[in-house]
C-alpha cells in the first residue's frame, strides 16, 4: 500500500519521502546505539528490585535498593562520605598522576633509543610480572602503612599500561610520516613532537585509560588493607559491621567515579587525536 502511494508521488515528493525514511531509520539506529550499553544495568537494577520486593534473596545477603539509597543519603547529609571520596581522590590523584608522567618519559625513552631498550626493557618486564599487591609486604616494611605506600602502589599500577602503550605508540609512527618530515628536514625535537608524538596519541591514549582502571582497583584494594579513610576502608568497616547496604552504597559510588573519570580520558583522548589536532 506504502508502496503503491509512494509510485503515484512526484520524483521530487519522493525523493524528499525517501530522505525522510532515511533520516528516521538513522535517528533509530542513534537511539539504539545509545540505549544499548544500558540494557545490561539496567536488566541488573530490575532484577534487584523484584528480588528484595518478592524475597528472592534474603536481605541480609542483599539489602533492598530503598534501603542502600538512604545509606547513601545519610552518608552524603553527614558529611562522612565526601571526607572518604576527597581522601581517595586526593591519593589517586597524587599517585596516578605521578605513574603517567613517569611512563610518558620512560616509554619515551625506550621508544626513541634502541640501546636503551636493549638495557631497561627486559628487567621492567620482568619486573611487571609481580602482581601490584605483591609489592606491599616489602613497601610496608620500607615505607610503612601511611600515605607513601599507597602512592607508591598506585604509581606502580599507573606506570606499567603507559609505559608500554606510549613505546608501542612511539614505534608504530607510519614511515610515510618520518619521510615526510626527513623531506622537510625537520631536527630530531620537530620529528617528536610535530610528527612521532602526534601519531602516538591514540594508543598512549588507551594505554592512559587502562592505567586510571587498574590505579583505581588499586586504589580501593590498598584502602582495604591499610587505610583509616576512603571508599575502600568505608567498604571494609562496612563488611566488618556486617552492613552490607553501607558496603554496597560503598561499590555504587566507587563504580559511578571510576566511570565518570573513564568517559572524561575518553573525550580528552579524541580532543587530543591527530584529527583533531589536524
Amino acid at each position: 500500500m506504502a508502496n503503491s502511494i509512494a509510485r503515484t508521488l512526484s520524483p521530487g515528493r519522493r525523493a524528499s519521502l525517501d530522505g525522510a525514511r532515511g533520516h528516521a531509520a538513522s535517528v533509530a539506529r542513534s537511539l539504539g546505539w545509545i540505549a544499548l550499553p544500558w540494557l545490561v544495568p539496567v536488566a541488573c537494577a530490575v532484577l534487584w528490585v523484584l528480588g528484595s520486593h518478592y524475597g528472592w534473596i534474603s536481605a541480609q545477603i542483599l539489602p533492598s535498593p530503598t534501603l542502600v539509597f538512604d545509606t547513601l543519603g545519610s552518608l552524603a547529609s553527614s558529611g562522612e562520605l565526601w571526607m572518604h571520596v576527597s581522601a581517595s581522590l586526593s591519593r589517586i590523584a597524587v599517585g596516578f598522576t605521578g605513574g603517567v608522567v613517569l611512563g610518558l618519559l620512560l616509554g619515551g625513552l625506550l621508544g626513541l633509543s634502541r640501546t636503551a631498550e636493549a638495557y631497561i626493557l627486559p628487567s621492567f618486564n620482568a619486573v611487571v610480572q609481580v602482581p601490584v599487591l605483591g609489592w606491599l609486604p616489602f613497601l610496608m616494611i620500607v615505607v610503612g602503612i601511611g600515605e607513601p605506600l599507597k602512592y607508591l602502589l598506585i604509581g606502580h599500577a599507573a606506570l606499567v599500561p603507559v609505559t608500554l602503550s606510549t613505546l608501542q605508540g612511539f614505534r608504530r609512527t607510519p614511515p610515510a610520516y618520518l619521510d615526510v618530515a626527513r623531506v622537510f628536514r625537520y631536527s630530531r625535537r620537530q620529528t617528536i613532537f610535530n610528527v612521532v608524538l602526534p601519531s602516538a596519541v591514540p594508543v598512549i591514549g588507551t594505554g592512559i585509560r587502562l592505567a586510571f582502571t587498574k590505579a583505581w582497583l588499586t586504589l580501593v584494594v590498598v584502602e582495604l588493607v591499610a587505610s583509616s579513610e576512603g571508599l575502600g576502608y568505608l567498604i571494609v568497616y562496612g563488611r566488618q559491621l556486617f552492613q552490607l547496604d553501607l558496603v554496597l552504597a560503598s561499590v555504587l559510588i566507587v563504580g559511578a567515579i571510576g566511570y565518570v573519570a573513564d568517559r572524561l580520558l575518553t573525550i580528552l583522548e579524541h580532543k587530543l587525536s591527530p584529527a583533531r589536532l589536524a
